[in-house]
């Protein structure tokens, strides 16, 4: 009985631990770059369709959101016809709140702002929406189709699943933790 108690305990001392809300720091943008000095700032910039976005959870607490794209043309950076992104959730983190089934103008740089390095844009970059990207699109000019064809979908979903994986492999510890003592006991 002492052993259920201790194991309940914990239980709830996990879940206050993932239950938490994440670190967060305020977002504050100066005026937006010209669209050459981000470009020449960028490492990639493309144009793409959010195919779907997931909330993740980084190793150092962030919550963010993982966004996969289907790239339709490219400027720099990009070769691959679809693409994974970082973002933030938005609000004082700076995440851009993409939109899934949406087109955007995409700029992004390697950062590990949100965890370990990866392709990341934020409200303080000139992403938005490609309908009103009229005046980006006239000085980047048409672009190029991406020249790699990829499907990163499953690459994308066994994340997913890894996560869950993992969670109930701890389960099953503790469950048999506890059975195991309970035995123990009689």
């Amino acid at each position: 009985m002492i052993y259920v108690k201790k194991a309940m305990i914990f239980l709830v001392f996990i879940f206050m631990i993932v239950s938490f809300p994440s670190i967060t720091s305020a977002c504050s943008c100066a005026d937006l770059p010209s669209v050459e000095q981000e470009f020449e700032r960028s490492i990639a910039v493309f144009s793409g369709k959010v195919i779907e976005i997931k909330e993740k959870r980084s190793l150092k607490g962030y919550t963010l959101h993982s966004v996969l794209f289907e790239v339709t043309n490219t400027w720099k950076g990009v070769k691959q016809s679809q693409l994974i992104l970082s973002t933030g959730q938005g609000d004082g983190d700076c995440g851009y709140p993409f939109i899934k089934g949406q087109e955007y103008l995409v700029y992004a740089d390697d950062s590990s702002v949100y965890g370990g390095k990866s392709l990341v844009t934020v409200t303080c970059d000139r992403t938005n929406i490609l309908s009103t990207s009229q005046e980006d699109l006239e000085i980047l000019g048409a672009g190029q189709p991406p020249i790699e064809e990829v499907n990163l979908s499953s690459q994308y979903n066994r994340n997913q699943l890894y996560v869950w994986a993992t969670s109930a492999i701890v389960i099953a510890m503790i469950v048999y933790f506890i059975v195991h003592k309970r035995k123990k006991l009689k």
